[in-house]
């Protein structure tokens, strides 16, 4: 914290040699207004990140397939959207607002997330190298990886019972599953590091976004969603709702969907947020 000390020393010492007239309360209020600093925000996250590798394993694993269930009204918004609205090309717009519908449930009702943690809990494992360090962050990550795809999969299988929702959704739900999987397993991969650069980068910003983070969840997710980049967890209520309805094998979803989407979603979370944004504070403070 001391680098924001020092940025506020500074802004106070700067106005001190303006020749402005100027309260108490307008220097209290322009040093609020100071955007928050990377070191503010990497140890904002980092300390939560310590926080999320001490919790129990039931409560990362009820946490996680409770993500795991509300990521399935992404398809829902998506299917609801897509089935209403003419089809032009200024639909698929539409319809990626409703692909963050789960993403806003999940973040601002603080489920754990797979995609969320490919930045919060390397943080700590990058300040701290230690064996015990890593093994915390593999607990965590199994243990919530498979959390979510367990609620991802229970509310596939529900909303492929036939009348839970009308017909035109379930045709709509099922074309949203089968172009998840359409692409080959190294553009999947490549697709898939957008999504997870994407989502780390959603969590980076939050804590400087403060009254605006619902708007920063919607703006990153419905890209997301209108790039098509593959997302393990959102991805996969689609996909098992095609295969629940017979539409995919399970060996495309290993093959063609989970495996290279979670190869690139970790990708892009770790190497391209994580790491960076970890070396520029580390190199802020040499």
């Amino acid at each position: 914290m001391t680098q924001n000390s020092d940025r506020a020393s500074q802004a106070i010492e700067l106005l001190g040699q303006q020749k402005l007239e100027l309260s108490d309360r307008d220097r209290e209020e322009i040093i609020e207004r100071i955007r928050p600093t990377a070191l503010i925000i990497h140890e904002t996250i980092r300390i939560e990140g310590e926080s999320e590798l001490c919790r129990p394993v039931s409560a990362l694993a009820w946490s996680g397939l409770a993500a795991g269930l509300s990521m399935g009204f992404s398809l829902v918004a998506q299917g609801v959207l897509q089935a209403n609205l003419p089809q032009q090309s200024w639909s698929s717009i539409i319809v990626s607002l409703g692909y963050s519908i789960g993403f806003v449930i999940v973040v601002m009702g603080r489920q754990q997330l797979f995609t969320e943690n490919t930045l919060t809990v390397i943080l700590p494992l990058l300040n701290d190298r230690r064996r015990k360090v890593f093994m915390r962050v593999l607990r965590l990550w199994a243990i919530v990886l498979a959390s979510n795809l367990l609620g991802a999969f229970i509310f596939a299988s529900i909303v492929a019972q036939a009348g839970v929702f009308p017909p035109e959704f379930q045709t709509a739900f099922g074309e949203i599953g089968l172009r998840v999987i359409d692409g080959g397993f190294w553009i999947t991969l490549l697709r898939a590091i957008f999504a997870g650069w994407l989502i780390a980068l959603m969590v980076w910003l939050l804590p400087a976004a403060e009254s605006s983070q619902l708007w920063v969840i919607v703006i990153i997710t419905s890209l997301v969603g209108l790039g098509e980049f593959p997302h393990i967890i959102a991805g996969s209520v689609e996909v098992f709702y095609a295969v629940a309805i017979k539409a995919v094998s399970w060996p495309e979803y290993f093959g063609k969907f989970m495996i290279p989407t979670l190869i690139g979603n970790i990708l892009g979370g770790v190497t391209l947020v994580a790491s960076l944004n970890h070396a520029q504070v580390a190199q802020d403070d040499l």
